[in-house]
């Protein structure tokens, strides 16, 4: 025999009435008459096989298997009724996914994008890989070639990096980096090669530190392990802040830029085009 379906208005009346524990109010707050709260207490009851309460000429009284019941039917119900009205709800949360590398750059402007609307919420899911496919996402900032109908965030641009309490009066040399220990942004020296082969500058590498993302060397060289490479556009606020010192106006590009791709318009969720426009102005660099 199959079993007929559980009556959801009849929990709804049986949730209300154990609350009030008396038919007239539980009536007045379902607009239905007494007898009608009565009927589907009934079918609920029929449906499970036994009595809820114990009715009295003073009001009603839960039986022990309608006690033991209420609390996870209420739960259950409250549940039901908490996942139905999130769904009713307009999704405004984009799900956003971008390299651990861009977060000097990326948080404080998703900071501003939220403060400028309030409406707007971003899921950030932060990743060392450097994937250019949406898959469970709409957006993600891909580090790398840019991706085909990719948005040009920025490109990057290095130039050395260290702090402050590194220097004296004398402005340095390319030379001059040789005391210090090289912080390397990778497992390899290639980032380093390049700036310095810009500089028509050949230098002698004999303390060196190897970070797995660029974000730990400079977070290395904030706190004067040594002298990175950084890109201008991540480090742009600790430059402003002096917890960081650029001493080179030289930078070089490696090739590599940031972009954003993001789901097709006809797929896209409220708010993605303002998410896009908002990563995507133009930087302007010191």
């Amino acid at each position: 025999m199959v079993h007929q379906p559980l009556p959801l208005n009849a929990v709804h009346a049986f949730l209300v009435a154990a609350r009030h524990l008396n038919l007239t109010h539980a009536a007045d707050e379902l607009c239905l008459t007494q007898g009608a709260v009565s009927r589907k207490i009934a079918a609920l009851e029929e449906w499970l096989g036994f009595h809820l309460f114990d009715r009295h000429a003073r009001g009603l009284h839960l039986t022990a298997r309608g006690a033991a019941l209420l609390p996870q039917l209420k739960q259950g119900y409250e549940l039901m009724l908490s996942a139905t009205e999130q769904a009713r709800q307009p999704d405004n949360a984009l799900r956003l996914r971008a390299p651990t590398c861009a977060m000097r750059w990326l948080l404080p402007k998703l900071m501003e994008l939220e403060q400028q609307y309030p409406d707007l919420h971003v899921q950030l899911t932060t990743t060392l890989a450097h994937n250019p496919q949406l898959e469970n996402f709409d957006a993600a900032i891909v580090y790398g070639i840019a991706p085909a109908d990719s948005v040009l965030l920025f490109e990057e641009r290095l130039t050395p990096v260290l702090a402050g309490s590194l220097l004296s009066d004398t402005p340095l040399t390319p030379a001059d980096l040789a005391r210090f220990t090289f912080l390397h942004p990778s497992h390899d020296d290639r980032d380093w090669q390049l700036w310095l082969a810009a500089q028509n500058a050949t230098l002698p590498m004999r303390r060196n530190q190897h970070f797995a993302t660029m974000d730990l060397a400079i977070g290395a060289a904030m706190q004067g392990f040594g002298v990175t490479v950084a890109d201008v556009t991540l480090v742009k606020s600790e430059l402003e802040a002096a917890r960081l010192v650029a001493p080179f106006a030289q930078s070089v590009t490696t090739g590599a830029v940031y972009s954003l791709i993001s789901r097709e318009e006809k797929e896209a969720p409220p708010h993605l085009t303002t998410l896009v426009a908002w990563l995507s102005q133009p930087e302007t660099h010191c």
